[in-house]
């Protein structure tokens, strides 16, 4: 992958000129595994099971409900492996084209979620044939869904080298970097990027800093990270390293998933107070 040198150049002085008003959001999860509203340890998902966070007693549909009674919008919905599917449709019609629909998204299945009730599909393992990135597949998924409805999962593990897309529930390290180049090449064919950072999914002990301050400076279209978030506190970390360019979300710490480090009413309140 290649940068456009123009493209980038022309971002980075509309960045400048947007950054005085642009504020980082709270965006809001359902994470699905085994049929079950749950919050897991990212890096812990595999064919056997996960350790588990969260185990909710409310079905997908009670959060969306939820989500969309405080006008939450940008959330996603993601099926971690099989047995997830009526769960996942029953939240995209409790709030249609409010949450974004990931896991084991393709061509073939892409168009059904967004007839569902999703705003997006979002895609991360569908586009890799043995570890390698498809521009081939990237292109067909795009005829389903056009560029507006795609959002792209770069979710990745850190390396000693720097970031690398993770696939398979993030068992996979793939070739392919999550750096400003590829971040800028990728962004013409999407809406938005969802960037888990798999090694501190679920551990609420602290944003990938150097992750999100990269978001920030090379992204040109939206994106929202998830991981290691701990409380209100990491929420204002990514507005400050990424200038308000990357949203936040906030799971196995928040109120509703059973957590003790912030409360959705608060997320609520700052995503208000910045408007």
């Amino acid at each position: 992958m290649y940068p456009s040198t123009k493209m980038a150049d022309d971002y980075n002085r509309l960045k400048k000129c947007l950054l005085w008003y642009i504020v980082s959001q709270f965006r809001p999860c359902i994470d699905l595994h085994q049929g079950k509203v749950k919050q897991i340890v990212g890096g812990s998902l595999n064919d056997k099971g996960a350790t588990e966070n969260f185990i909710s007693e409310h079905n997908a549909e009670h959060y969306a409900n939820m989500y969309q009674e405080h006008g939450l919008v940008g959330g996603h919905v993601i099926a971690l492996g099989k047995g997830n599917q009526e769960e996942a449709l029953s939240a995209l019609r409790a709030y249609p084209n409010g949450l974004q629909f990931g896991g084991g998204v393709n061509c073939s299945n892409a168009e059904s979620y967004l007839k569902a009730g999703a705003s997006h599909v979002i895609v991360t393992s569908y586009l890799f044939e043995n570890g390698e990135f498809s521009w081939d597949r990237l292109d067909k998924i795009k005829r389903e869904t056009g560029t507006d409805r795609l959002v792209l999962d770069l979710s990745c593990r850190r390396t000693a080298d720097g970031w690398y897309i993770a696939t398979d529930r993030w068992q996979t390290i793939t070739s392919t970097q999550v750096n400003q180049e590829n971040l800028i090449e990728l962004a013409n064919h999407c809406d938005e990027f969802l960037i888990h950072a798999a090694d501190v999914e679920g551990l609420q002990a602290g944003i990938d800093e150097d992750l999100v301050q990269l978001l920030g400076q090379g992204c040109p279209v939206a994106v929202t990270y998830a991981g290691g978030a701990r409380s209100l506190s990491d929420l204002k970390r990514v507005h400050e390293l990424s200038n308000g360019l990357v949203d936040l979300t906030i799971g196995s710490a928040l109120d509703i998933f059973g957590g003790k480090g912030v409360t959705l009413d608060e997320c609520i309140l700052w995503n208000q107070s910045q408007k």
